[in-house]
C-alpha cells in the first residue's frame, strides 16, 4: 500500500479493458481525495478519483448508510455468473425498480457530441408498438406501480408515443415520464398538449446551461432558443418539467450556481434541477483515462460558492433508494425568484427510509411522483409521508439534485447491485442503468446491443 493513502472500504469492480470481475478498494488520498482502486491480472492497475472531503464536504465513511437489501420480487434471470453478469433482474439484486426506463427507438434529431446511448439519426431502431407495449405490461408485473420513463434516442420522434403513454397511464404506473430534448415539443405545435391529453405527467428536459457555446460543446448546435420553446409548450400543456444538466468539466461546471437561479425563476412549472456528471459510455469526445470526473462533493461545493449560499453543501442528503454513493438531493421551498435559507423537505427520506431498501424506495417512487405529477390531495389512507406531499404542493416545491453514474473505471458492483433505475430490456427483464451501459475502453458493450 502507497503509505500517502489508507485503504476506507473493500469491494468488487471490473477491468476496464475487458470487463473481467476484479477486486477493488476505496482510498483516502493524502490530498483528500477518495480513489476506487483495483487491479486485473492481464491489463493492470487501474485508478478514478470517486469522492473529495473537507471544505465542508461529507465525510466518505459518514455519507454510506448501511441498508437492509430488497430482493426482487419475481426475479428475471439466475444468479448464476455474479454480478454484473446476471441482470435480468437476478435474485441477489438488492433493490426494488423506482423508475423503469423504456427505450422506444434508437433514433434522434440531434446528434450529440455526449450521448450514453450512443443514438443516431437514421432511420431505423424503433421497437414495434406490440413489443413496447409488451414490455410496459411486463414492467408493471415485476414491478407493480413504480415511475416509468420513455426514453431513447429521442422518444418524441416515436410516432406511438402518444398511444404508449396512454397504455402506461392505464396501467396505473405512478409516474408516467419522458426524456426529451425538446426539439419536436418546441417545433409541433400542440403536440406537447397532445401527451399531456394522452396522460403524460412530467418532461425530463435536457438543459446544459443558459449559453449556446455550451450547447454547441456538447450537443454540436446552437439550442437555446429551442430550448425554451420546448419549456414553454410544456408550460402551456401543464406538465410538469425537471430540467437535466450534463456536467462536464471545464465545458459548463462554472455555470452552476447561474442555471440554479434561472431554474428557479421558471416555476411552478420547473421543479426541480437536476444534474448528471458526465460518465464515459456511449458517446463522448474523450478517452477513458483523459474523462473530465467530477465528484458529486464537487458539484456540492461549486453549487454552494456560485449560488453564493443560496444551497449549501450541508444541505443535501443521501439516497433513500439508490445506493449511497450514486447521488445526493434537497427538497427546498420557494420564496419569490429565490429558495428557503434551509431544505423544506429532509423528512421525505430521514429514518428508517434510509437503512431500509423496500421503504427508501416507497418513498422515492411516491416523492418523484407526487412532486413532478402534482397530486391534488393525498389519496384516502394517506400515511404521514403522503399528506406531507399534499401538503405541500409541487408549485411551492423545489428540488436540487445529481446523480453520478459509473463507467468502466468508477463501477463499483455493490453501487449497481443497489441500483434502482432499471432499464427493460424485454418483457419482465430488467436491467441496472449502469450496467446496462457499461462499456470497456475498447467499446465493448456488457448489455446494451447484446440483451
Amino acid at each position: 500500500m502507497n503509505e500517502h493513502t489508507s485503504a476506507l472500504r473493500q469491494t468488487q469492480s471490473v477491468c476496464p479493458e475487458c470487463l473481467r470481475r476484479v477486486d477493488a478498494v476505496y482510498r483516502l488520498e493524502a490530498d483528500g481525495r477518495i480513489s476506487l482502486s483495483k487491479h486485473c491480472p492481464q491489463h493492470g492497475d487501474f485508478h478514478a478519483t470517486v469522492w473529495r472531503q473537507g471544505e465542508g464536504l461529507p465525510d466518505f465513511s459518514d455519507w454510506i448508510t448501511e441498508r437492509i437489501p430488497a430482493h426482487p420480487r419475481q426475479p428475471g434471470h439466475a444468479a448464476d455468473k455474479g454480478c454484473p453478469y446476471d441482470c435480468g433482474l437476478c435474485p441477489d439484486h438488492a433493490q426494488h425498480t423506482c423508475t423503469g426506463l423504456l427505450e422506444v427507438t434508437q433514433r434522434c434529431n440531434m446528434a450529440c457530441p455526449v450521448c450514453y446511448a450512443a443514438a443516431r439519426n437514421d432511420r431505423g431502431g424503433d421497437l414495434p408498438l406490440d413489443e413496447t407495449l409488451a414490455r410496459l405490461r411486463g414492467l408493471r408485473s415485476v414491478s407493480g406501480a413504480c415511475n416509468v420513463q420513455f426514453s431513447g434516442g429521442e422518444p418524441t420522434l416515436y410516432e406511438d408515443l402518444p398511444q404508449c403513454v396512454a397504455a402506461a397511464r392505464e396501467l396505473g404506473f405512478g409516474l408516467v415520464q419522458i426524456n426529451s430534448n425538446g426539439l419536436r415539443l418546441a417545433e409541433e405545435e400542440g403536440y406537447a398538449r397532445r401527451l399531456k391529453e394522452a396522460g403524460l405527467d412530467s418532461v425530463y428536459l435536457q438543459w446544459d446551461g443558459l449559453d449556446d457555446a455550451v450547447f454547441r460543446a456538447l450537443r454540436g448546435r446552437d439550442c437555446l432558443d429551442f430550448k425554451k420553446g420546448a419549456l414553454r409548450r410544456c408550460a402551456e400543456a401543464g406538465l410538469g418539467v425537471v430540467l437535466v444538466c450534463t456536467l462536464v468539466g471545464g465545458v459548463n461546471d462554472g455555470m452552476t450556481g447561474e442555471l440554479l437561479r434561472w431554474a428557479v425563476r421558471q416555476g411552478p412549472t420547473v421543479r426541480g434541477l437536476h444534474f448528471q456528471p458526465a460518465a464515459s459510455f456511449g458517446r463522448v469526445p474523450w478517452t477513458l483515462a483523459e474523462s473530465p470526473r467530477l465528484t458529486l462533493p464537487d458539484l456540492m461545493l461549486a453549487l454552494e460558492r456560485q449560488s453564493d449560499g443560496m444551497v449549501r453543501a450541508r444541505h443535501f442528503h443521501a439516497p433513500s433508494c439508490e445506493h449511497s454513493l450514486c447521488s445526493f438531493s434537497a427538497v427546498y421551498a420557494r420564496e419569490g425568484d429565490g429558495l428557503s435559507a434551509e431544505p423544506a423537505g429532509a423528512v421525505c427520506c430521514g429514518g428508517d427510509a434510509r437503512r431500509d431498501n423496500a421503504e427508501g424506495a416507497r418513498r422515492s417512487r411516491a416523492f418523484v411522483a407526487g412532486h413532478w405529477g402534482s397530486p391534488d390531495a393525498a389519496a384516502p389512507g394517506a400515511d404521514d409521508f403522503s399528506r406531507f406531499l399534499s401538503a405541500s404542493g409541487a408549485d411551492r416545491r423545489f428540488t436540487v439534485s445529481a446523480m453520478a453514474f459509473q463507467d468502466a473505471l468508477s463501477f463499483d458492483v455493490e453501487r449497481v447491485r443497489g441500483c434502482c433505475i432499471h432499464v427493460v430490456a424485454g418483457p419482465g427483464r430488467l436491467i441496472p442503468f449502469c450496467a446496462y451501459n457499461l462499456t470497456s475502453r475498447g467499446g465493448q458493450a456488457l448489455y446494451r446491443g447484446r440483451e
